[in-house]
């Protein structure tokens, strides 16, 4: 079925600039993903250089809300915020979207509180990008706007890591979505030469204003002329900012634009017919006042400029290095080093020729077509396909109960007091158009509403039990005939006394999260072996697998290291021998820290081992300055940028997602071989000790093997456990599905682990 889209920017698409290009890129990319569109004008149109396009568009309507008589107050200006939310909202109600893509921070916010909560796909742009100016008030206002958001789209992997590193509601929200670059009909890349005996031709395309330094481009064909170098420059667009710092700017840019020396104002045009004025020149402008070099967005116009074989001046920073390369021959940070630049590209062919294909290459991964494909993951992810399975379960639910009428979904209560390791799977669940999910969130572990929990017993077909505590035995005893009743159990509870209480005989399936505690607890409940299954933990390889961080393969990382059983001190043994040979190691380490934890560091035991490891990181030489502590919190994906390699020497483990989550990430993990790490991870990862690990670190390092093995990694864990896999499982399991026969206890390798529902 065709999803609805309903797309809203807060930008003016008769001036020609980023936020414009921006609407034209999403409606484009979210038509060839399959979606109908529905872009509403936050403006009166004026010109249609950037909309006629648009309304030729198969599945695009175009709604210009100030051309309905009353519905905006007044139809020569443009919409503020508070309209726009009242027509998206009436244009809702009267048929509703699947989804609704908005750009601008204010406008997100008001939406945040209307019917339209939940479907958002919020665009950011206009929010602080430093940690200066992100204040409390600005993470509170991000963080409503995230709660209320299927997505929150993120121009670069830059702005979403510090977006989740800032507000921790962002966290596995964000994805990408860059500019979308696609070149008009008719209009192909040229085969540029260096210009030889020929006027050296500049294009900058877009709004005029201070810091985009505008003004100072238009006095570069007059220097480049006292360099010896013919140059004229042209500038398209027609937007000119104030500037209230300086009131005259906008009378000083005019006239730079219609008399500077060398400089050829083409006024504003359709955006095919801009990039076919850039397409006939030599090097494009993105040159900036040093205050943006912080920016965590990405030009269009350099994509633009690359799409077309234009390669483009441009400052030096982290997030250009990482899209032209550290060696990109047309940096540039003052006014003579962007005349330098583009004397030395007009003298040498071999120069111009290198920027130009890095230029070109970069842009690659922002084509119309990459942008169609990563919404069409996307909107595989917020709306899943009916299954099968699911939908004769229903169809047999009917027919055991002819009294029901009308359409039917499997209704699915979830029950338990601390839902964190269940949340990614909740989500899918309420989701799918096959599934209606109700939950019971009980205050405390033995605290909750009985009447509560009894409307789920009446109301649902299957019931999850998060938890083998006492929901599970409170449900346990309360579940209908016709009702099937599944409990996941932890390490946790399996040393308590609630599964020895548990009416076993009530509970369809308990789930285990891997084989070696499927067969701990058989054994220790004696519990029928088909009611214990395996169903693995979970790796989101979508929102893991980021480029990596410069270095990352000298860092360890560890995920928690309370309690004393993590054996932070045997971490400690692996950096030490990797120190010895090789200073660049260090360990990262992300997690609260003991005395965080009143249960743990109320233990002598444990206060005494947490003592003695932080007095050896003091006094050791070789891990002086080697051990750094970062902060616990949901930004783990941000993190893993910056590790290679992550490590597991616990005594003992349920799973140990860590190692699993860093593989998503394209780290290395390295496990000792704590009971059943084997029937999780492949043995290549599994070392006999700290010593024999550091020396498999540092042999795959020396020889140059670390990224091989990552991508090694990577796959298995996609393979075993990734998002949609491990869904897949609990949906068949909650329909009702087949437990498969028992495999192998002591599986030798990762992808084994992927069988479905292993008993």
């Amino acid at each position: 079925m065709q999803s609805r889209a309903l797309v809203y920017g807060d930008v003016d698409l008769n001036l020609i600039d980023g936020s414009a290009i921006w609407a034209q890129g999403v409606v484009q990319a979210l038509a060839r993903a399959g979606c109908s569109v529905t872009l509403v004008l936050k403006a009166p149109v004026r010109t249609g250089r950037l909309v006629d396009p648009l309304a030729g568009i198969p599945n695009v309507t175009i709604f210009r809300p100030h051309e309905h008589e009353g519905m905006v107050a007044n139809p020569a200006q443009s919409m503020p915020p508070k309209e726009a939310v009242r027509v998206l909202t009436e244009l809702d109600a009267a048929e509703p979207y699947d989804l609704i893509v908005v750009r601008g921070k204010r406008l997100a916010g008001k939406l945040a509180e209307s019917p339209l909560k939940g479907r958002l796909w919020t665009y950011l742009t206009d929010m602080p990008q430093s940690a200066d100016e992100m204040t409390g008030e600005a993470r509170g206002e991000l963080a409503r706007i995230a709660k209320s958001s299927r997505f929150l789209l993120c121009q670069t992997e830059e702005l979403r890591c510090f977006l989740e590193s800032a507000v921790s509601a962002t966290a596995g929200k964000c994805v990408l979505f860059p500019p979308v670059v696609a070149l008009p009909d008719g209009l192909d890349p040229r085969d540029h030469m260096p210009p030889a005996q020929r006027v050296l031709r500049l294009v900058y395309t877009g709004k005029f204003a201070p810091r985009w330094n505008t003004y100072e481009m238009a006095e570069l064909p007059r220097l480049l002329a006292a360099r010896g170098v013919d140059a004229e420059l042209h500038m398209i667009g027609d937007k000119i900012h104030e500037d209230p710092a300086d009131p005259r700017y906008g009378k000083r840019m005019r006239a730079a634009l219609e008399t500077g020396q060398g400089v050829i104002w083409h006024g504003g045009h359709p955006r095919a017919e801009a990039m076919r004025l850039t397409s006939g020149c030599d090097i494009g402008l993105s040159w900036r006042h040093p205050e943006l070099d912080a920016s965590l967005e990405l030009s269009t116009k350099v994509l633009e400029c690359g799409t077309l074989g234009v390669p483009v001046v441009l400052n030096r920073t982290p997030m250009h290095e990482r899209l032209l390369g550290v060696d990109y021959p047309l940096f540039a940070a003052t006014e003579t080093d962007v005349v330098d630049v583009l004397a030395r590209a007009a003298a040498e062919p071999e120069t111009y020729a290198l920027a130009r294909e890095r230029c070109q290459s970069a842009a690659a991964d922002y084509s119309l077509e990459a942008a169609a494909g990563r919404l069409t993951r996307y909107l595989a992810q917020a709306f899943p396909a009916p299954s099968s399975v699911v939908m004769q379960s229903i169809v047999e639910r009917l027919h055991d109960h002819a009294g029901e009428q009308g359409e039917r979904k499997l209704r699915v209560g979830v029950a338990g007091h601390d839902l964190k390791f269940f949340t990614a799977l909740l989500n899918y669940l309420e989701s799918r158009p096959d599934m209606e999910v109700r939950v019971d969130h009980w205050a405390a572990l033995k605290v909750h509403d009985p009447e509560r929990s009894q409307e789920l017993v009446d109301w649902a077909d299957v019931i999850v039990c998060e938890w083998c505590g006492p929901n599970a035995l409170w449900f346990a005893e309360r579940k209908r005939p016709d009702q099937r009743l599944v409990v996941r159990l932890h390490r946790f509870e399996l040393y308590a006394a609630w599964p020895s209480k548990l009416k076993i005989e009530a509970v369809d399936q308990v789930i285990c999260v891997s084989p070696h505690y499927t067969q701990l607890t058989r054994k220790l409940t004696g519990w029928p072996e088909d009611k214990v299954v395996t169903v693995p933990n979970w790796v989101d390889v979508d929102q893991l697998d980021r480029p990596k961080l410069e270095g990352a393969q000298f860092h360890l990382g560890m995920i928690g290291i309370a309690p004393s059983r993590k054996r932070m001190d045997l971490a400690l043994d692996v950096l030490e021998s990797l120190r010895r040979e090789d200073p660049r190691f260090t360990l990262f380490i992300k997690s609260k820290l003991p005395w965080d934890y009143w249960w743990i560091w109320d233990k002598p035991e444990e206060r005494a081992h947490f003592e003695e490891v932080f007095r050896r990181i003091r006094r050791s030489p070789l891990l002086a300055g080697a051990v750094v502590f970062d902060s616990y919190g949901r930004d783990v994906a941000a993190w893993l940028r910056r590790i290679g390699w992550v490590l597991s020497t616990s005594d003992d483990e349920s799973f140990h997602l860590a190692p699993a989550e860093g593989m998503a990430s394209g780290a290395v993990p390295a496990l000792l071989d704590w009971p059943g790490a084997d029937t999780i991870y492949d043995r290549r990862w599994i070392h006999e000790g700290p010593t024999t690990m550091a020396a498999s670190i540092a042999a795959t390092v020396r020889e140059g093997r670390w990224e091989e093995d990552g991508a090694v990694g990577h796959a298995e864990v996609s393979a075993a456990y990734g998002l949609d896999e491990v869904c897949r499982q609990w949906v068949e399991l909650l329909a009702g599905g087949q437990v498969p026969s028992s495999r192998p206890s002591d599986g030798d390798h990762l992808a084994a682990a992927a069988r479905p529902l292993t008993a």
